[in-house]
């Protein structure tokens, strides 16, 4: 696939780019040799090449999501060093 100064000037559109001529050379040079590296790509024999899906073949090791019984509202308002009613008392974090 070859890049040509018309499709730059849609790429350009669609990303919402504003090059002046120096760049816009620069960037039509980029984009064909981006091109012809991916072409070249293309001439591997992938044949019976599984898909890379991840990059580490390692896996989470995760604990089973066993619910509990929790801590009682009281008791938790009973184990702190300040409450109001039914709200922790804490110092101010600002002025």
């Amino acid at each position: 696939m070859i890049i040509d100064r018309q499709l730059l000037t849609k790429l350009m559109h669609l990303a919402r780019l504003e090059l002046n001529e120096g760049e816009e050379a620069a960037m039509l040079s980029d984009l064909n040799k981006i091109c012809a590296w991916i072409e070249k790509l293309n001439e591997l024999d992938t044949q019976g090449v599984q898909p890379l899906t991840g990059m580490s073949l390692e896996q989470n090791v995760l604990r089973e999501d066993i619910p509990h019984e929790s801590l009682a509202h009281d008791k938790g308002l009973a184990s702190a060093p300040s409450s109001d009613s039914n709200y922790f008392r804490v110092p101010k974090v600002k002025d």
